[in-house]
């Protein structure tokens, strides 16, 4: 079963009414295009935030719905929901023992290998208030990223002093392990930050991308979430379509095909 979300739908409406976008629903789960800048549900970390995933998901199928994993705020893409306590518990599970398979669109800066993996351990990495009485000590997690280059292009400007010329990759990334920031913290560990990660970014390559693209937004996408139903047992695949920005820079560059492929 595999569900596609137009990319071409792209609203107007201000932010405020911006209806949610739903890429599949059943009796059991809902699973939305969640835009980029929206928060999974309210926290005290974004206190000035009105809109969140989970209320307007609630809003949109008119139930209750439970959260059974996470995407960064900056990051757009699948997130999925169950529509009972009971479904919620099983999907956990699921995802804790890592019978999802999920893959990412990013853009990163310099020119990866082919493919390859990252096994790198990442140290807890602690909330100012969300994680304000977890254990400090806690020792590194192992955590594994695999990458596919999709396709890259070397563009004729001077972002950084040291070359006349920038380049960047399009990758596919799928983690094995689902640590926080693991994406984006693996592509810094390997000198491949994602444009425009602000935390964990190179900001010169940030600025590049707003000023020459109109591109202000993290370039990190859960394009895919693979995994069996947890009341039928049938294969499920959940696809999400790109927005206005990731769809300008595909273009650009002359990475559509590569993209989809």
């Amino acid at each position: 079963m595999s569900i596609e979300s137009s990319t071409e739908n792209m609203s107007t409406e201000s932010d405020i009414d911006k209806p949610i976008e739903i890429i599949y629903e059943d009796e059991f789960l809902v699973a939305i295009n969640k835009e980029a800048g929206l928060l999974v549900h309210r926290s005290w970390l974004d206190k000035g935030e009105t809109r969140f995933a989970m209320q307007l998901t609630r809003d949109a199928v008119g139930c209750h719905v439970f959260p059974v994993h996470r995407l960064d705020k900056p990051t757009s893409g699948v997130l999925l929901f169950a529509k009972s306590p009971s479904v919620a518990r099983s999907l956990g599970e699921t995802f804790t023992n890592q019978q999802v398979t999920k893959q990412y669109l990013a853009v990163v800066r310099g020119f990866m290998s082919e493919q390859g993996s990252v096994d790198y351990a990442l140290s807890f990495k602690r909330d100012a208030i969300a994680d304000k009485l977890a254990d400090l000590d806690k020792p590194a997690q192992e955590a594994v990223t695999h990458w596919q280059n999709l396709a890259q292009i070397e563009l004729p400007f001077a972002v950084s002093k040291k070359h006349d010329t920038s380049r960047y990759s399009l990758v596919r990334l799928t983690p094995e392990t689902g640590r926080k920031h693991q994406l984006r913290r693996h592509m810094r560990h390997l000198f491949h930050h994602i444009v425009g990660d602000t935390s964990h970014g190179d900001g010169r390559h940030n600025r590049f991308f707003r000023t020459q693209y109109d591109c202000a937004r993290m370039l990190l996408h859960a394009q895919t979430l693979a995994l069996s139903h947890p009341v039928t047992a049938e294969p499920l695949l959940l696809t999400a379509g790109l927005d206005s920005q990731w769809l300008r820079i595909l273009e650009e560059f002359d990475w559509v095909e590569s993209a989809e492929g």
